[in-house]
């Protein structure tokens, strides 16, 4: 294991009995706590609610709590998966794929010898993917860095497997990345995360403008590496196909915002797979295009 303070350690350690659990019984305590954290109405429904109220209005009340409470059901088994993928050997993660869909576009994508960069939505599960891609070849994985130093050491103990490059979320993220695909290598990001103001364009994401991340589209422009949408979709039985689609062309426009309108419709076209599996319990629209006068539709009325 890559070297990691005591915290991350224990952190790890924590996960990894939890990843042990039998895989029925890890769904089922999954689902009762995602059962538990819907009755009980903390930040993740409330959020995941305001995300669907602004994102689908056409739904009715009754309708959208039903899916609510589904999505939490889906995020709890979701969370206890995702410390079983973390702490397990690859070849017991890569056992949960029943299939690939797609894979000759990711294979002609590699033999075009430009790289490949894969824009992964928070659908689904995104670890199960990042092992799928590291089992083929070199792999940079670009995170958001946790506040706390014992945080950021669990990840990198969590997500550190063979051929896994971590690159943090940062302004410094695009000479690493550029070489990795300058070099044939294949790069992953995820496209709905929220970025610091300048770091991106306000464009429609479900009829809503969001600030998208611009990173996707300068690479894609700047190397000519093609640009795949990859995601693991779960089933019912807690397998996985992992697919693979070709982004439209328009996502490498110098036209930030035509570029990330195409990156975000991608996006929309794969969460409107299975709601359940989207994460809507991210706040994906806080920042507001400035000078709009709009609120950040998450603060509660005083």
């Amino acid at each position: 294991m890559p070297s990691a303070p005591v915290a991350s350690r224990f952190l790890y350690a924590a996960a990894w009995l939890v990843g042990r659990l039998p895989r029925a019984l890890q769904r089922g305590l999954g689902t009762a706590l995602g059962e538990l954290a819907w009755r009980a109405n903390g930040r993740e429904p409330r959020v995941a609610r305001r995300n669907l109220e602004l994102a689908l209005p056409g739904l009715a009340p009754g309708e959208r709590e039903a899916l609510v409470r589904a999505v939490m059901r889906e995020t709890g088994r979701s969370a206890l998966e995702t410390l079983r993928l973390w702490t397990a050997r690859r070849e017991a993660t890569l056992r949960l794929v029943a299939g690939c869909d797609g894979l000759e576009h990711l294979e002609a994508a590699e033999r075009a010898g430009r790289g490949v960069l894969i824009a992964a939505p928070h659908y689904g599960s995104w670890e199960l993917l990042v092992e799928f891609m590291a089992a083929r070849g070199p792999f940079s994985l670009v995170y958001r860095v946790p506040e706390s130093a014992a945080g950021d050491g669990f990840l990198r103990l969590a997500r550190g497997g063979a051929n896994v490059r971590l690159v943090p979320a940062e302004a410094t993220a695009m000479r690493p990345l550029l070489r990795a695909l300058q070099a044939g290598e294949a790069v992953g990001i995820t496209p709905d995360h929220q970025p610091k103001l300048g770091g991106g364009e306000f464009a429609p994401f479900f009829g809503v403008r969001a600030l998208t991340l611009s990173l996707i589209p300068k690479l894609a422009a700047r190397t000519g590496a093609p640009v795949l949408m990859g995601y693991a979709e779960r089933h019912e039985d807690g397998r996985f196909t992992v697919r693979f689609e070709p982004a439209p062309a328009d996502i490498a426009s110098p036209d930030i915002l035509v570029a990330t309108t195409a990156m975000n419709a991608a996006v929309e076209a794969v969460a409107r797979r299975d709601l359940r599996q989207y994460q809507w319990t991210y706040k994906r629209y806080t920042l507001r295009p400035p000078g709009s006068g709009e609120a950040n539709p998450y603060q509660r009325p005083r």
